[in-house]
């Protein structure tokens, strides 16, 4: 609850938006709803392939899920869950590979990813390709941190570069996929993925999740996940 207060309190522009603001009934009811109803449908196709996974991912020795902490709806920080897609010792590979490559520094300062991740195992990067990394993400659904669609979980850190539209992300729970996905992913700047999100606010609706979901479904057949 601290790390939710001073997150508010840093950007203030946040409490005074959401008190102008009514929303809709799908807004504020209906896409909880669908959310719940739709992750107990598919609970019962996912956890298999999620076990599955996450014995594969075993096989290296490290744990096979990784949780790392996010931050959601109002401020109010979360473990994301995934299956492990990087080595053990992922982050002391970073340092060193950032320490050792001016360019690869570079790149993580302004998109916070790497076009050629070190850390990532070949059965991660499979599993990044097709999204299926990401399954693990419904027990977050169901606990009310995310929702299906939605901006994709910040860091805390990364709430600064929103800058006085930090509002849009803190509004909404971040979700499994969302319009940066569907829109070029990689290949958009951070500035876009950001107006993205406001984007996405303005036009949060039942039609609108439909054809987000619809659209994560082709990218994750035809593997264009990054």
């Amino acid at each position: 609850m601290k790390d939710n207060l001073e997150t508010l309190e840093f950007f203030p522009d946040h409490r005074s938006t959401s008190k102008t603001e009514t929303p809709g009934f799908y807004t504020s009811h209906g896409k909880r709803i669908f959310d719940v109803v739709f992750a107990v449908l598919l609970l019962p196709l996912l956890v298999p392939v999620i076990a599955a996974l996450w014995l594969l991912t075993r096989r290296d020795g490290g744990s096979g899920f990784f949780g790392h902490m996010r931050i959601g709806q109002n401020g109010q920080p979360f473990k994301c869950w995934k299956v492990r897609t990087m080595v053990v010792g992922a982050e002391g590979k970073l340092k060193a590979y950032l320490a050792d490559n001016r360019e690869a520094a570079a790149e993580w300062a302004r998109d916070q990813k790497l076009s050629n991740d070190p850390r990532i195992t070949r059965f991660g990067d499979f599993l990044r390709k097709t999204s299926l990394d990401e399954l693990p993400q419904i027990w977050n659904v169901l606990k009310g941190e995310m929702s299906f669609v939605g901006p994709r979980p910040v860091v805390r850190d990364e709430l600064v570069r929103y800058g006085p539209q930090v509002g849009a992300y803190l509004a909404m729970r971040p979700g499994i996929t969302g319009l940066w996905q569907v829109s070029g992913r990689n290949n958009t700047s951070y500035q876009e993925r950001i107006e993205l999100d406001c984007q996405y606010k303005h036009e949060i609706g039942f039609s609108r999740d439909l054809w987000v979901i619809a659209k994560t479904v082709k990218s994750v057949a035809l593997r264009t996940g990054q």
